[in-house]
């Protein structure tokens, strides 16, 4: 059957090539219908119950996208006259961005005080010029005495501010992906006029927009140079492995197809480019290489042979079909198993490549043979050409000679490797997505040894009923709640609407230090609000605090960075002590640092049902596609462990598994069952066709593919090693484990494999 196939592949292969190309072109018509979407909501599925909750909270109060200028004067002090005219100059420009809704700085801070009767409310700073030192001092102990400010918008030792700007960004997140490149425009554009005005300033942007931006800006950087970089290395791996442009220039073709249709795939399916997905032409890339590499070897060893073009074409595609198809289907199978990954960025790509692969099979077969026939092509005769195979059958009689060694040998390396395993544990770190070569990762730590936590947990505490914020029993349990925060050791901020209350207590008994508390007197506590909200001026009132219908409050806290066990852990006691203490205002917390913390962990169980599933469905086709329990089952077995022993070799060296690393064992399981099913297929035909003893079979299986199994491991590890160069971390940990589990494949199906083959396909003629 593949001998009549590929004669007819060869045959009418212009036919062939034509159609190819016509579909190639109609799929990649899909490709305009992408768009960059830069939001961190695309980890999540639309009715994720955390994403939903958080959703409803942006809803119920101010919207939490926001951009901070973080202000760092180099003589250490925001308390001086020239540096609070700076940031009043830049809060003031802030207000002009698009779509600022609200900007805080320390400098309009709304500070209360009493005259009399009367509450008065103004910016905490006014005219900084008029300021002698004694009222800087003045100003200076005022705002480090106000919980709402220290350690959110001024440091305790005064030395780092904040000017953060509130933005309402649209709601559709097409539009919401043009508007952002437009407003960091602005953004970039003030940080340059305030850091020319006023160059005694570090400035260190940080927000929500800033890092949905930065997620573009690292899936760009990654589209200009690694792309490239995947490209000259394959050019170059083609060149000095086959030494023939004509091969090298096919390849290219083949690949340029194959990530065309991809993408096209990508948009007929509605999915849209992201941090993630944005790796497959990558990875389709050096995919397509493994298709192109199997062909071409058996062609030229033909040519080499004396076979005209044709005819050396024909045996190629005939001796290939089975096992092309055959890695084509398992490759797809494991990319396939990532739509078991809770994060939809992960299911988009299984699906991508899923695709991608059957393409480049696809293509690899029907387009390549056209393409090559067309091009001029001169190879040595055999006996002008050194022989490949010889190398490679050196190893395989010293593989033979010494298997027993060998084959417990490579088993107690494994064994070793594997016991560390455990060392593993999933603790993602969203901080560390970003490598610390960009400004954003450069923000974070600033920020977090400077000012405040970049982490943070927020609660919508309800109150019962409408304008039940004034009960003086609830407040009394938001303060408590409060209290218990600010005890705990990674707490760095803690935003709660009982600081204004108390704040408004003192005021309006003559700012006596005695009466920050809260009152006990519920019309008292109405008043003192309203009063408040009336001299408070535009854009600045307490939407940010307080529901339309004042039935609940946000209450925030900021702790240091943390990782995803520790975030979850933090929250857990919170819901502890608000189950004993004050179960009437008990909520689960909400916040992107949860919805992050909580996605990698379930993501991890996802990925351990969806590798089982695939690896079932790998078995089984191997099995139906040999004709055999027994070779289904052990071109399995060598391929179980390369995963399981990479997870070894990273708890030893890192030891900390993030959302990308979980899905590495589904990605890695059908790309290192090709070489498996590459050897087993001519280990095979020598067994059942040219009737080789299982000594005879190894040797055979090395000659004719162990070099093209040594070039295309190379290659897919140089792929996913570029990929590990990403300046996102996702993207950087998945290419670094995968290109070490392929890299481990190969080693442990040249020396694993005969061990095995020798234990158990003994028949009695050997």
């Amino acid at each position: 059957m593949e001998a009549r196939l590929a004669a007819l592949l060869v045959r009418r292969r212009y036919i062939f090539a034509l159609l190819s190309l016509a579909l190639v072109a109609l799929i990649a018509s899909g490709a305009s219908k992408l768009w960059f979407e830069s939001s961190y909501k695309i980890f999540f599925s639309d009715d994720d119950p955390r994403l939903v909750a958080y959703e409803a909270m942006e809803d119920a109060y101010t919207r939490g996208d926001n951009v901070a200028f973080v202000l760092a004067p180099d003589n250490g002090k925001v308390f001086t006259t020239a540096n609070l005219e700076a940031v009043i100059w830049l809060t003031d420009q802030a207000w002009q961005l698009q779509r600022s809704v609200r900007v805080d700085s320390i400098t309009n801070f709304q500070y209360s005080r009493a005259e009399q009767d009367d509450l008065i409310v103004r910016d905490l700073v006014e005219d900084p010029a008029v300021l002698d030192q004694t009222a800087l001092d003045r100003l200076e102990a005022i705002a480090l005495s106000e919980p709402v400010l220290v350690h959110a918008l001024i440091s305790e030792q005064a030395h780092v501010t904040s000017v953060n700007v509130r933005v309402e960004l649209p709601d559709d997140s097409r539009e919401q992906s043009a508007v952002v490149p437009e407003l960091m425009a602005d953004v970039y554009e003030l940080r340059d006029a305030f850091i020319e005005r006023y160059p005694q300033f570090d400035v260190y942007l940080m927000g929500q927009v800033v890092v949905n931006e930065s997620f573009n800006e690292a899936a760009a950087q990654d589209t200009s140079t690694l792309v490239p970089l995947m490209f000259l290395a394959v050019i170059v791996l083609l060149t000095l492995f086959m030494r023939s442009l004509s091969t090298t220039l096919a390849t290219i073709v083949i690949i340029l197809v194959s990530i065309a249709a991809t993408m096209g795939v990508s948009g007929w399916l509605g999915f849209q480019i992201n941090q993630v997905n944005v790796s497959a032409p990558i990875i389709i890339l050096t995919l397509a290489v493994s298709d192109c590499v199997h062909v071409l070897v058996s062609y030229l060893k033909d040519l080499r042979r004396g076979l005209d073009k044709p005819a050396a074409m024909e045996h190629a595609l005939a001796i290939n079909i089975k096992p092309v198809f055959l890695t084509s289907i398992t490759t797809a199978i494991g990319f396939f198993s990532l739509n078991f990954s809770d994060s939809p960025p992960f299911r988009e790509l299984g699906t991508s490549v899923g695709f991608g692969v059957l393409g480049a099979m696809l293509w690899s077969l029907v387009l390549l043979p056209g393409v090559m026939l067309l091009l001029p092509i001169r190879v040595r005769a055999a006996g002008d050409d050194p022989d490949r195979s010889g190398a490679m059958l050196k190893l395989a009689n010293v593989i033979i000679t010494r298997h027993r060694i060998i084959f417990w040998g490579v088993l107690a390396v494994a064994a070793v490797l594997i016991s560390f395993v455990p060392r593993n544990e999933f603790n993602d770190d969203t901080v560390e997505y970003f490598d610390e070569s960009l400004s954003i990762r450069q923000a974070f730590d600033f920020v977090q040894d400077n000012l405040t936590g970049v982490d943070s947990i927020a609660y919508s505490l309800p109150a019962g009923e409408e304008n039940g914020i004034v009960d003086p029993q609830y407040l009394r349990d938001v303060e408590a709640f409060a209290n218990w925060y600010r005890q705990q050791p990674e707490v760095t901020h803690v935003s709660t609407f009982t600081d204004v209350v108390k704040r408004l207590n003192r005021n309006m008994h003559g700012d006596d230090p005695a009466y920050y508390r809260l009152p006990d007197d519920r019309e008292l506590i109405a008043q003192y609000i309203l009063l408040y909200e009336l001299s408070l001026p535009m854009g600045l009132d307490l939407n940010n605090q307080l529901t339309f219908n004042k039935s609940a409050t946000k209450f925030q806290v900021n702790i240091s960075n943390l990782n995803s066990k520790e975030i979850i852990a933090v929250e857990a006691r919170a819901q502890a002590w608000l189950a004993t203490n004050a179960p009437a205002i008990q909520t689960p917390g909400s916040s992107v640092s949860l919805m992050f913390a909580h996605i990698g962990q379930n993501n991890i169980e996802a990925m351990m049902r969806g590798s089982a599933l695939a690896l079932a469905l790998i078995a089984l086709t191997l099995i139906i596609a040999l004709r055999s329990i027994k070779f289904g089952l052990l071109s399995l077995l060598p391929n179980a462990f390369p995963a399981t022993i990479s997870f070894g070799l990273w708890g030893i060296f890192v030891g900390q598994v993030n959302l990308a690393v979980a899905a590495v064992f589904s990605i890695t399981l059908g790309i290192v069952v090709d070489n498996t099913v590459h050897f087993f297929s001519k280990y095979l035909r020598a067994r059942q066709q040219l009737g080789h003893s299982t000594e005879d079979a190894i040797r055979y299986a090395f000659t004719t593919v162990g070099a093209a199994l040594a070039v295309t491991t190379v290659a897919l590890a140089a792929g996913f090693l570029i990929l590990a160069q990403s300046s996102f971390d996702v993207n950087a940990s998945m290419g670094m484990m995968t290109a070490m589990t392929i890299g481990i494949a190969l080693v442990f199906d040249l020396l694993f494999l005969p061990g095995l083959l020798l234990r158990f396909d003994r028949s009695p003629r050997d």
